[in-house]
């Protein structure tokens, strides 16, 4: 069993359905997040590139990566840019691959695969047994419940890069509760 900072011991196991699950800033703090962003992007962007930690304002024409964490704590983690930044950042997770023009499919899978290697590692340092979504990528999801988010705002050569742990809504409501999807007899 996994201790975590906030709470000790809890991987889970031992709440009860009509428990609170855990808000995220209980489980994982901003330099965590950072780190683990700084990581990814050392392997993935390339290790001369560097993360700065100063909010740098939201962007008009944000695109949006994320992949869900289902477990113990249930949320996503969200990478927004700039579309021009997710284009810079495609060019060098293809280095001497990408085409001289990318493409809308080429962005997405480049935001979406930094999405994926980030969230894999939240995951990893969440508690209990969770499962990692498959990226998906667009608009930002909405943070449910704001006490529930932990967010990281970056610069990556000079172009702003929001980084957001953020809940769901809350547990999903249990199907057997009701007899709604029942069929009359």
């Amino acid at each position: 069993m996994t201790a975590f900072a906030g709470c000790p011991g809890d991987t889970g196991a031992g709440r009860r359905a009509g428990d609170a699950p855990p808000v995220i800033t209980d489980l994982i703090d901003e330099e965590t997040v950072q780190s683990i962003a700084e990581e990814a992007w050392s392997a993935l962007v390339g290790e001369d590139e560097l993360l700065v930690p100063l909010p740098g304002g939201s962007p008009e024409d944000a695109l949006s990566a994320w992949v869900e964490i289902v477990g113990p704590w249930t949320g996503t983690v969200v990478l927004t840019c700039a579309r021009s930044t997710a284009e810079e950042l495609s060019g060098c997770l293809l280095r001497n691959h990408a085409p001289r023009v990318l493409d809308r499919e080429d962005i997405e899978d480049a935001l979406g695969e930094l999405a994926n290697v980030v969230g894999g590692n939240v995951k990893a340092v969440l508690p209990g047994p969770c499962v990692l979504g498959l990226p998906e990528v667009g608009s930002a999801p909405e943070a449910p419940l704001p006490a529930d988010v932990c967010r990281v705002d970056l610069l990556w050569r000079g172009q702003s890069l929001t980084i957001s742990v953020q809940g769901a809504a809350g547990a999903l409501p249990d199907p057997y509760e009701n007899n709604q999807n029942e069929v009359p007899l």
